[in-house]
């Protein structure tokens, strides 16, 4: 049987100290893997039939009149209508905002949802064959970035730099093609770009100025199109749909 949520943190630390039953724990882990298994079965099967997209992160909590949700809606929508996919993450906030463009543009609006204690639901604007569910963050990200041609990220919170920095770190070690990621908003990014290039790769050296080519900072939905065509144009590639 898989693990049952915890009810609290309290609990939680209790167990790792005290781990009272080793063979239940590990009889619960070795049935995971099976739950594991069926989360990759189901996301291989369901999006191959879709096809390459592009992935649109950002943050759950950004309010449907905020300027980002609102950059959002318009970026998907002109990403669809030029012919590509889009893959959010199935919630609310910059998700819905991306499935909401998508619809909007008519191209295919997919969803990978992940069961999380808050923020989380399903928003109403994915396709109803496209709207997938994770327990597990890993086997998500591997969907988002399987099948994924290029990655907008838009101003988030832990969740999206992790989508993000997963992104670079499987580019930069040539474990993924070199899709474009596309950073919208100027004022959201710089600071977080500046320390990269200033402390992260200037004066400590852990890792490398050309890394930073791999990323791009916008702030329109029209210079996020001219990025992924370009892209397009360069490898003689053409959109899936």
């Amino acid at each position: 049987m898989l693990q049952e949520p915890y009810e609290n943190d309290e609990q939680r630390i209790q167990e790792k100290l005290q781990q009272k039953n080793w063979s239940e724990i590990r009889s619960n882990d070795s049935w995971a893997i099976f739950k594991i298994m069926s989360e990759f079965v189901n996301g291989f099967e369901s999006m191959a039939r879709i096809g390459p997209s592009v992935s649109i992160f950002g943050s759950a909590r950004t309010k449907v009149n905020d300027k980002y949700y609102l950059l959002a809606e318009k970026i998907a929508e002109k990403i669809s209508k030029a012919g590509y996919g889009v893959i959010t993450g199935g919630g609310p906030g910059i998700m819905e905002a991306g499935n909401k463009g998508a619809h909007a543009g008519g191209g295919p609006s997919i969803g990978l949802n992940i069961d999380l204690p808050f923020e989380q639901h399903f928003n109403p604007y994915i396709d109803r064959d496209k709207n997938l569910n994770f327990d597990y963050f890993f086997v998500r990200k591997v969907m988002f970035v399987k099948y994924s041609q290029g990655f907008v990220v838009m101003p988030g919170g832990f969740g999206t730099l992790d989508e993000m920095f997963e992104a670079i770190t499987l580019i930069q070690t040539k474990k993924i093609a070199k899709f474009p990621i596309i950073l919208v908003g100027r004022e959201f990014w710089t600071g977080l770009m500046d320390w990269i290039k200033s402390v992260m790769i200037e004066k400590y050296h852990n890792a490398s100025p050309d890394d930073l080519n791999l990323i791009q900072i916008v702030d329109t939905e029209d210079e996020v199109l001219e990025v992924i065509e370009n892209f397009y144009k360069k490898y003689n590639l053409s959109p899936n749909f």
